[in-house]
Order: C-alpha cells, then sequence, then structure tokens
C-alpha cells in the first residue's frame, strides 16, 4: 500500500514505475543503506504510477544507489566453463592398482630384498641408481601404507584420468612422481630413505585441479573463484599430507607440486584429440618407466 502523505517538499522523486515490484526493489536498496524513503500512487482513476521519494539531500546518493543495483543486476549471469570428461578414467586405475599389488608378490619369484633393491636411497641416488625414484613409488612399508594408497591413489588418479585421459594422465603422473622424489633425494643427506606411491598420490592430486584451472573453469568470476580448484587441492594437501609420523612430508609436497607443475603446461593440449590408440600408447609408456627401472634394479 502507498503511504499516505503530503508530496510537497521536503520529499522528492527519485523513480517512477507502473509496476509495483519494481518501486518496492528499488526501496529495499534504499532501506539497505539506511535512506529513509516514501512510496506513494496517486488516487485517480486509473490510478498514477508509482512513485518512490526520498528527502532533497539523499536525492544524489539515494540515485547513485539505484543505478548501482540496477548495473549490478543488468548482467548476465556467469556461469563456469563446461570441461568434458575424456574417458571414465578407470582402466588408468586398474593399472595403477595392478602394479602397486603385484609388486610385492614379485618376492616369491625372486631372491632379491625388493625393498632394500628399490627403495628411495638418497645416497644410492646420488651415487647413479636412479632408478629408485621410480621402483619406490610401488614398494610400501605395510598393509595400511598400501590399503591408504589404493584409496587416495584410486580417487585422485581417477579424477585426473576423467579429464587428462588415463593414458596421458598416468604417464604425467609418474614423470612428476619421478621429478619429486629425486628434488626430496637430493634435498635429504645420504641416510634419507623412503618409500610409497603416495607420492603419485600427490602428483595426481595436484594435477587435475591445476589443469581445470588453466582451462578456464570459472575465469569469468573473481579470482578466489576462478582458483577454487587449486584452493580445494592445496586444502586436501593440507589435511592429509602432514599427520603421522613417519609421513614423509618432502614427497607428498613435491609430489603435489610437480603435479602442479605438470598440470599447468600440459592443459593447453587437446586431449580429447589424443584419441584411445594415443591415450593407449601413452598408458603402456608409463608402464614401460616402471618395468624398465625395476628391470634395472633386479639386476
Amino acid at each position: 500500500m502507498a503511504d499516505e502523505f503530503s508530496t510537497q517538499p521536503p520529499w522528492v522523486e527519485i523513480f517512477r514505475s507502473d509496476r509495483q515490484a519494481q518501486i518496492q526493489d528499488a526501496a529495499l536498496v534504499l532501506a539497505a543503506v539506511e535512506i529513509d524513503y516514501r512510496v506513494h500512487r496517486p488516487q485517480t482513476v486509473p490510478p498514477g504510477p508509482w512513485s518512490l521519494l526520498v528527502e532533497p539531500h539523499n536525492q544524489e546518493i539515494g540515485h547513485q544507489q539505484l543505478v548501482e543495483f540496477w548495473e549490478e543486476n543488468s548482467k548476465p549471469p556467469i556461469t563456469p566453463i563446461h570441461i568434458s570428461t575424456v574417458d571414465t578414467g578407470w582402466w588408468g586405475v586398474i593399472g595403477y592398482l595392478a602394479v602397486i599389488w603385484s609388486v610385492p608378490n614379485l618376492a616369491q619369484f625372486t631372491s632379491v630384498d625388493l625393498r632394500d633393491a628399490g627403495i628411495l636411497d638418497a645416497g644410492l641416488i646420488a651415487q647413479g641408481e636412479v632408478w629408485r625414484i621410480v621402483t619406490a613409488l610401488t614398494l610400501h612399508a605395510d598393509f595400511g601404507h598400501i590399503l591408504s594408497n589404493t584409496v587416495f591413489g584410486s580417487l585422485f588418479g581417477l579424477f585426473a584420468s576423467r579429464y587428462l585421459g588415463s593414458g596421458c594422465a598416468w604417464l604425467v603422473i609418474v614423470l612428476a612422481s619421478m621429478a619429486a622424489n629425486y628434488t626430496n633425494a637430493f634435498i635429504h643427506p645420504d641416510g634419507f630413505r623412503s618409500l610409497g606411491a603416495s607420492t603419485a598420490s600427490f602428483a595426481a592430486l595436484g594435477l587435475a585441479p591445476t589443469v581445470l584451472w588453466r582451462k578456464g573453469v570459472f575465469k569469468h568470476q573473481d579470482w578466489r573463484r576462478a582458483l577454487a580448484p587449486v584452493f580445494a587441492a592445496v586444502c586436501m594437501l593440507a589435511y592429509m599430507g602432514f599427520g603421522g609420523e613417519r609421513t614423509d612430508i618432502g614427497a607428498h609436497v613435491f609430489g603435489f607440486g610437480f603435479g602442479a607443475l605438470a598440470g599447468y603446461f600440459v592443459a593447453p593440449l587437446n586431449f580429447h584429440a589424443m584419441g584411445p590408440a594415443l591415450q593407449q600408447k601413452l598408458g603402456i609408456a608409463a608402464l614401460s618407466i616402471i618395468l624398465f627401472s625395476w628391470s634395472i634394479a633386479l639386476k
């Protein structure tokens, strides 16, 4: 209902509309910034348009607030860019699980101590046994360790595989993990030893969100929303990568870092154009790196 009052000064009109809903929206804008207002409609037949009035000293600021409100609400809604998936990602996960669960069973076919032969040893890597940056990814301290890497490696790897393709994603993950393990060994003294697929798990965690960010998901929104995928991944790293007394923090941080760095550089590639045949070849290349490294270690 319109307020009953005199339309004579000190009240001045700043907006007029035949639609009451528009007047109500404008009135809410003024109320939000604590500008006193009145709504008036001439009692004529037929009734005249609605008017929104303010005191003269509020005329300029009231008009400015309404203009800013209309400009903001006239912008088209911002929607994220849709990045379609390349494949289901399950073939890559199956390959990952086959590797980390098969290696422990190699012990019954060889007299070589697999842990001694393949563990990441900073001193031995410095002496040239660089294959250990790969073989260490497939070794685990105990059942709980391999079970943890099974769950999180599969989860993060599946996410990366869906957007890069299984073959491409796991080749990038292996290469990023190699770089992470080498860096981790380089910064530690000769007696440092480490093992586990968590380096690869965190490389996968850093890879996919960076690719999505580089491809422009939420790029039309403010920088905080544009970086949302990367920020979420960093939160996961902080939550999962620093706990436990036997946790190799360096492996987790470097794995995540090199995974994110790799994602930054591979994101411009057209993963859909690679096709199943090339994806298969890239997956075989990732597996070949692991098999070649173990073939050297077992000698």
